[in-house]
């Protein structure tokens, strides 16, 4: 028993101490609510396209102005972050998010409904690359494992809050299901604010180093910005996840209305068979995360992205319930990939410009990323939801290429 109380929890129990342990949680439920509301949406499209009379093109559209948002945002973030510190951008971040959601709820047109989507991408937008840096800075020597359970509580929250939405929403409408979270969200901007650390002119931070907040001129921030992104192995992995992301919004956008639609599943069975692509992308984080540690990014990454291509290809073919089940919850593996890039790139960006370069890097690969949706909302109108699968396929099929291209991470 003590040798299997040490391989389960062995690798938490480091995690805790000096304040560790509630820096982890707040980062992590943050991120659970911040993820799971962005998955609502695409749950509830069938709802909203009724509402607002939207083919799958306006619909896959407010998808992408979600993550177009949260792209734009990126940058900005890494900026404040670095200049602010991490409390403060990620309180901001779910206050502004839950302001958003209230609108969304409350929009009269499809016009102000995008402007709530776009409000939430941008809300959103500035939690990432303070959540990559505060756990950077926090976990130093395993941040393979701290990613992987953030991200993990992300798979979480998108696998309960559609599945519980998807059940709910002929009872309760889209518009209460959305406005219902916003509560949350504010809890969790308190909970940031108390728990967090304050940013400091000079010191140390939780891993010892010395602070980043300083009082560099922005020509100071660019011209360390660019020497930190001609670094190679930077570079493929940016290109590797934006391929990965373009991939990934495509089949998250509207695999719940391909199987209403297409496979003539009913929407609140559809919703369960939805959460299982975050169930496995959950227990996919929490084991590669460990094993990326403990075996390196390289072998890890490249063995999961072609495992998504697999997955991917087989779309088109599935048919039944049961077969669909299976398919999701492996279609949701490639969800091991985030936590394990996110930590290699982070951890080879220099200190001084962390979270500005990661923030930058962010901006390029969502905003190409997040018009995956929008291609596969055309593709669908034209009749051609299977081609649109097997394309993202082949997106997936150059991130493979890109990651067999990384040096080991030191």
């Amino acid at each position: 028993m003590s040798r299997l109380r040490r391989a389960f929890l062995g690798p938490v129990e480091t995690l805790r101490g000096d304040g560790r342990g509630w820096i982890l949680l707040t980062v992590a439920v943050g991120w659970l609510f911040t993820l799971g509301l962005r998955f609502l949406i695409p749950t509830l499209l069938p709802q909203v396209k009724a509402t607002f009379d939207l083919d799958n093109a306006a619909a896959g559209l407010a998808v992408t102005v979600i993550w177009g948002g949260y792209g734009l945002m990126q940058f900005p973030a890494g900026l404040l972050a670095d200049r602010l510190g991490e409390r403060a951008v990620l309180a901001t971040s779910l206050a502004l998010s839950a302001g958003s959601l209230a609108l969304l709820a409350a929009a009269p047109l499809f016009v102000v409904f995008l402007a709530g989507t776009a409000a939430f991408g941008v809300g959103s937008g500035l939690y990432g690359p303070a959540r990559g840096t505060s756990l950077s800075k926090a976990f130093p020597r395993n941040d393979g494992t701290v990613f992987g359970i953030t991200l993990a509580a992300g798979s979480l929250g998108s696998a309960v809050i559609p599945l519980a939405a998807g059940t709910a929403v002929a009872a309760v409408g889209w518009r209460f299901l959305v406005g219902g979270t916003a509560p949350a969200f504010l809890v969790v901007a308190a909970l940031a604010w108390t728990t967090l650390p304050e940013p400091i002119e000079s010191g140390t931070r939780p891993d010892g180093g010395e602070s980043v907040v300083d009082a560099r001129t922005l020509r100071d921030v660019v011209r360390d910005l660019l020497r930190a992104l001609r670094n190679r192995n930077v570079l493929l992995a940016g290109v590797a996840v934006t391929f990965y992301l373009f991939a990934f919004q495509g089949l998250t956008a509207f695999l719940p209305t391909y199987l209403v639609t297409h496979e003539g599943i009913d929407q609140g069975v559809a919703g369960v068979i939805f959460a299982l692509l975050f169930v496995g992308g959950a227990v996919s984080q929490l084991g590669v995360g460990s094993a990326a540690d403990r075996y390196g990014p390289r072998p890890t990454l490249v063995a999961v992205t072609a495992a998504a291509v697999v997955t991917l290809l087989a779309v088109p073919f599935v048919d039944g319930r049961l077969a669909w089940s299976v398919l999701v919850l492996l279609l949701g593996t490639r969800m091991a990939l985030a936590p394990v890039t996110n930590s290699y790139i982070v951890a080879r960006l220099p200190a001084d410009v962390q979270g500005a370069a990661w923030g930058f890097l962010r901006t390029c690969l969502f905003i190409v990323g997040s018009t995956g949706s929008l291609f596969v909302g055309a593709m669908g109108d034209a009749g051609r939801f299977d081609a649109a699968f097997l394309a993202l396929g082949g997106v997936t099929a150059v991130a493979v290429v890109c990651y067999a291209g990384l040096s080991p991470r030191a």
